[in-house]
Parts: C-alpha cells; structure tokens; sequence
C-alpha cells in the first residue's frame, strides 16, 4: 500500500514559550507499525543548525509495540562550535538518551495522563501521576543543564522509515479511514525557582469546534514519510483530534 497513496500526519504546535513546567495531557494514543504518537517540548530554532543549539523534551508511543513508550532528551550544540563531536555532515552530533518503558497497558485502548517536568535540577516523565524517570543534574552527558532554551508544547502524529526503531510502515492500516491520536485536555504549570513549586496557568479542553488561537497552532511540513496537514487536527465531541490519513 505504501507506494500508492499520498500520507499525512497531523501535529498540534503549542505558541507560548516555557522555561521549565509541567506539562500534562490526557491522551489515547496511536501505535501500529512505522508510526511515533507523541508530546514533546522543543526549542522552535533547533532546527537552525549552524547557529543555534538543540533542545527536546520527548514522550513517544512507537508503532512496534502499543504496550511501551519511549521517553527521550536531545540537544546539539551550534554548529560553530569548534569543541562539539561531528557527524559525517560535518554537523554536531545530537546527544540522546532514548529509554525505552512498559505501559502496563494498550496505549491506544483507553485515555492515560502523561506528564513531562523540566525544572533546573531534573527533568522527570509520569503516566497515571506515576514517576517513571528522572535525570538530575551532573549526569554523564549533562543534558539536563544544556536545557537552557525556552520551549514549546507540542504533539504529533507522523510515520518514521527506520524500521529498526518502530516497524515497517505499509499504510494498510488506514484502509478502513483515519488513525487518531485523541487529546481530551491539556495542563500547563510554571516553576518556580525560589520555592521549588509549580502553579497552573491554564488548561484546555478543547470545548468548541477550533482551536484556541492564543494557545496553539498546526504543523504543515514533511516528516518523513508523511506530510503533516493542517487538515488533520480538528476539535471536536469535546476532544483534539490529530488524525493520521492517506489518500
């Protein structure tokens, strides 16, 4: 099926900037082969890779087993850097630190809270209000102090070709209509630093039939094997839904 149709993702781009938070979301997620389901933070310049550094926040349900998740930090220095280990482009190499963890559960049977803390001494990862991981400052290869740019919330749902990380995607699996990655609400705290506690800001639950426009807006660039439409995030029956189709 793959070489007969046109595919496209869907991602949800959030506009406020954050330094440190929490960042929280009820979700029902995607999960069959070739895809990545996610939540993350990220550094809107990352992208720019002589000038500027990376970095990422990761929560991703991944198309080769709907039962684990993998949590993930990325960050690069800029390019300029003279002191920074390249890749064969020439570019910094990013620095990842991928682990992959067990649901307990199917992902994409029932709605789970997933949660993400970025503070200045760790960053930590929660499914149902449980702690699953934690990095601290200090650790070997000091990721958690290289988060030292301001970040935007986003989801999105996209198909990756390494079939080694999420299985070979044939696309089959949207004969029948749409994959969705459902959103029912998102939380977003802020930090702070002198007392060591967060305060919600505000929360959405996608009441309505658009987008809040002071919050978010959408993804329409390739992901590799998908084009991400604007089309494909609609809200709806009181949720977001990021939808993944092919035509």
């Amino acid at each position: 099926d793959v070489d007969a149709y046109n595919y496209y993702g869907a991602e949800l781009t959030g506009l406020d900037q954050f330094k440190y938070g929490r960042f929280e979301a009820r979700m029902k997620m995607v999960s069959f082969p070739g895809t990545v389901s996610s939540m993350f933070l990220y550094y809107d310049n990352s992208d720019r890779l002589r000038s500027e550094p990376w970095n990422e926040i990761d929560i991703e349900v991944l198309g080769n087993n709907v039962g684990r998740w993998q949590s993930n930090l990325i960050t690069r220095e800029p390019d300029e850097s003279e002191t920074c280990a390249k890749d064969k482009s020439g570019s910094c190499k990013k620095v990842t630190s991928e682990s992959k963890h067990l649901f307990g559960f199917d992902a994409t049977k029932d709605f789970h809270l997933y949660a993400m803390i970025w503070t200045p001494e760790y960053i930590s990862w929660e499914i149902d209000s449980v702690e699953v991981r934690r990095d601290y400052l200090n650790e070997t290869k000091k990721q958690v102090e290289f988060m030292t740019e301001t970040q935007s919330l986003r989801f999105n749902l996209w198909a990756s070709a390494s079939t080694a990380w999420v299985g070979k995607f044939t696309g089959g699996e949207m004969a029948d209509g749409p994959q969705t990655q459902y959103i029912d609400y998102v939380r977003v705290y802020s930090y702070d630093e002198a007392t060591k506690t967060f305060k919600k800001e505000w929360q959405d639950d996608f009441t309505g039939s658009e987008l809040d426009p002071t919050h978010w807006t959408t993804g329409g660039w390739v992901m590799d094997l998908v084009r991400l439409s604007q089309d494909n995030v609609v809200v709806e029956d009181g949720f977001c839904k990021m939808m993944m189709t092919r035509e």
